[in-house]
């Protein structure tokens, strides 16, 4: 076998489009990148080259010769719109029942015994933006010391506490104690620490955010790449997301920037052999559950301009996939994720771009592609790109 890579990035949250059961998710008409490229007239040259606006169906399609990537999206088939489910069908396994979500809160059974494990009452419980949240009871929690428990449209608990109040190493005890609460019948698919600093009027969240995930029910490619003997190395929240498992090596980047500059490295490192796989959660935490719709562009900017970077570092038999795991779309009403098809863009220098990859049913035939490029059996998928003889 030939010491080949794929380097999977996800651009957290940059979906192109409402899919046809969005309306039941209360997100008809949404449309992440379409709406940043048509009010913000995102610029982005290096990802139309690889064939981003040749992506049919979307809005904003406007098909050029000549592109780098073959290029596509990809519907998602998980009855679910959270970044778990997302990245789990995105590693080739669909969950047959998605976690639950809380839109009036947790039930007082749920708080009560939550309370009574650690030993503090607790604040908020309500669907709310973590920004907004700890501005409104940030200066209760600093005079009583209670957490702030909140949730959004996804299956999320978010404990969030300010870190001269409760230590990091404490904060991410209570959120330990509310994922083996958070079982059963009450199943949430991630419980998520938000520590905070600053002042009253001016709080703002640090970069210690921990997810405490609950691996897949089933093995997913990267197990199947792992077991094969190859590397399987995740970038950004990655290893919380699979709970570790399938990854055997992890770089717990916190922003775009590092997790950019990870995938540089990794892409430009021959001993790798097997899956890099990245999330760069800027997108997502920063500017769509924020409604910036500009810092969005900047970031796709960014990301862009860094993209041949990544093109160069590259192995000739290395492929690349750019793809998203929902969207999160800073133009429309509200501030949690959307139900929207996801980009997918394909390259390799050892082949040819251009093909349309058309609208694939399922996020899993990109775990069938990376499982194909390396020659790795897998069960679920079809791939849409595969190594040269």
């Amino acid at each position: 076998m030939k010491n080949r890579k794929v380097i999977l990035i996800v651009l957290d949250s940059a979906g192109c489009g409402a899919m046809p059961d969005a309306a039941a998710f209360g997100d008809a008409g949404a449309d992440t990148l379409g709406h940043i490229i048509q009010n913000y007239g995102l610029r982005s040259p290096n990802m139309d080259a690889l064939g981003l606006r040749n992506i049919r169906g979307t809005s904003f399609y406007a098909p050029r010769q000549g592109v780098l990537a073959a290029y596509g999206r990809a519907a998602e088939k998980t009855h679910a719109k959270d970044t778990t489910c997302g990245h789990f069908e995105i590693a080739g396994f669909v969950m047959e029942q998605p976690f639950r979500t809380y839109p009036n809160g947790f039930p007082d059974r749920v708080m009560r015994e939550f309370e009574r494990r650690i030993g503090r009452k607790t604040l908020g419980n309500c669907v709310a933006s973590g920004t907004q949240i700890i501005q409104e009871l940030g200066e209760e929690h600093q005079r009583t010391g209670w957490p702030i428990v909140y949730t959004s449209a996804d299956s999320v608990f978010q404990v969030a506490a300010h870190e001269e109040v409760i230590p990091l190493g404490e904060l991410y005890g209570i959120c330990r104690t509310a994922r083996k609460l958070l079982m059963g019948g009450d199943l949430v698919g991630r419980v998520i620490a938000r520590p905070f600093v600053g002042e009253p009027g001016a709080y703002v969240r640090t970069e210690h955010r921990r997810d405490f995930a609950l691996p897949p029910e089933e093995d997913t490619v990267l197990n199947a790449i792992a077991n094969a003997g190859m590397d399987v190395v995740g970038v950004g929240k990655i290893e919380d997301i699979f709970c570790r498992s399938g990854i055997t090596q992890t770089d717990h980047t916190t922003n775009n920037h590092d997790g950019i500059e990870a995938a540089v490295r990794y892409a430009a490192d021959r001993s790798i052999r097997g899956l890099v796989f990245v999330n760069l959660v800027d997108f997502d935490m920063l500017y769509g559950h924020r409604d910036d719709p500009v810092g969005y562009k900047n970031a796709l900017e960014y990301f862009g301009k860094n993209l041949p970077r990544v093109l160069s570092a590259m192995g000739e038999e290395d492929l690349l996939i750019l793809t998203a795991d929902h969207g999160c779309d800073p133009c429309f009403p509200g501030t949690d994720h959307t139900r929207e098809y996801i980009p997918i863009l394909a390259y390799s220098p050892a082949r040819a771009g251009g093909e349309d990859l058309g609208t694939r049913t399922s996020f899993v035939d990109i775990a069938a592609t990376a499982a194909a490029w390396l020659g790795v059996p897998w069960h679920t998928g079809t791939p849409f790109f595969t190594p040269p003889n």
